[in-house]
């Protein structure tokens, strides 16, 4: 048996479907994408609810800030906190309507999910390309690149040059990954669609929409408050939502128990729930994040609302440890850059510096 396979064998859903721990996970998997189904079916008022809580929120965080500023800015600053998680939650259900999951017509979905790629600097119609890309590979070593974090391997990784390895390191410093490259993504790669060159005209529509979207709100409030409240107010709410963004990104996919392969042992339905984490937040965090930590049963099956994910994951106890992630085992899964292909696990950079001593005794 490959080792590969062995490993993945042993990390099977435990208790999954009555089978026992240590059977194949993949036919479980597709047993549990069936009995999800149910939870598919979107409910309109629940969703004009959300979407109502969440905008009317965000609309009132921003104006407290625009206020505060005659108080002081520390209080500006302090209202921005709670206003990007509301930033955060519309770009959740923005995600949920790019998986036609948020409404049942997908006119409403796309229409709802264009209007809040303007406030959130996200061109819809290019973000669901690629975020749908990122759903069919994800845990797939061979088809990296699209819609992730980029992660070497751990021979990857000693085989570039020092500047490869330097370059890399930084990529990966938190200062980079949450600070510099959330602020670079949202503000400056989303405003050209330069992944989808092959794509033809209409990722550069939708992206010039958007622009010019966000050139007219900016405008329009920039005339009513002044060019420096503006920036005052949405250039750190904005920030800061990007980095938990990215960061709730990571861990969804960043984790210690996290499973990855190559094409001949990779399938969609065991990539989807063994390299997505349960990240389990405390209730607070998991209304401004829209459930979004329950991100294994979400790529089984992403056509469910975020607002069925934690009635799902009640109904399947045996997923409520699979892949879970506490608050304080994410903050220590920092240190994983590299993929060890040989022991199937995520590994430090310390690891890597021991193993490539090792290699050349």
């Amino acid at each position: 048996m490959p080792r590969s396979t062995a490993k993945r064998e042993s990390r099977a859903v435990p208790g999954a479907s009555g089978n026992d721990p240590g059977t194949n996970p993949t036919p479980l998997c597709g047993s549990l994408i069936q009995a999800l189904v149910r939870y598919r079916d979107p409910s309109w008022p629940r969703a004009v609810f959300e979407l109502s809580v969440t905008g009317c929120s965000l609309s009132l965080g921003w104006g407290l800030m625009w206020l505060s500023l005659g108080v002081g800015y520390w209080l500006t600053l302090l209202l921005a906190i709670p206003t990007a998680g509301f930033l955060v939650r519309l770009f959740m259900i923005q995600h949920d309507c790019g998986h036609g999951a948020f409404f049942g017509r997908r006119f409403a979905n796309d229409l709802i999910g264009r209007v809040i790629g303007v406030l959130t600097l996200t061109p819809y119609d290019y973000w669901k390309r690629n975020h749908a890309l990122h759903h069919a590979t994800s845990a797939n070593l061979d088809r990296r690149g699209i819609g992730d974090i980029l992660t070497l391997t751990l021979s990857e990784y000693l085989s570039r040059s020092p500047w490869g390895r330097f370059a890399y390191r930084a990529y990966r410093h938190p200062v980079v990954m949450f600070g510099i490259g959330p602020a670079y993504l949202f503000l400056l790669q989303h405003r050209l669609p330069f992944e989808q060159m092959r794509q033809g005209w209409r990722p550069w529509v939708n992206v010039t929409a958007t622009n010019l979207g966000i050139t007219v709100i900016a405008a329009v409030c920039i005339w009513f408050i002044g060019a420096g409240p503006f920036l005052a107010v949405y250039l750190p709410v904005m920030l800061l939502a990007a980095s938990i963004g990215v960061w709730l990104f990571y861990v969804q996919h960043q984790f210690e128990a996290v499973v990855w392969s190559r094409d001949p042992d990779w399938s969609l339905p065991e990539g989807a729930l063994l390299g997505s984490s349960h990240y389990d937040l405390p209730a607070l965090f998991r209304w401004f994040t829209a459930n979004i930590g329950i991100h294994h049963i979400h790529h089984l099956s992403s056509r469910i609302p975020f607002y069925r994910l934690r009635e799902a994951l009640r109904d399947h106890p045996q997923l409520q440890t699979v892949g879970r992630v506490t608050l304080g085992e994410s903050l220590r899964g920092i240190r994983l850059a590299l993929w060890d292909e040989s022991r199937q696990k995520l590994v430090s950079f310390q690891e890597a510096a021991t193993a490539s001593a090792l290699a050349d005794r």
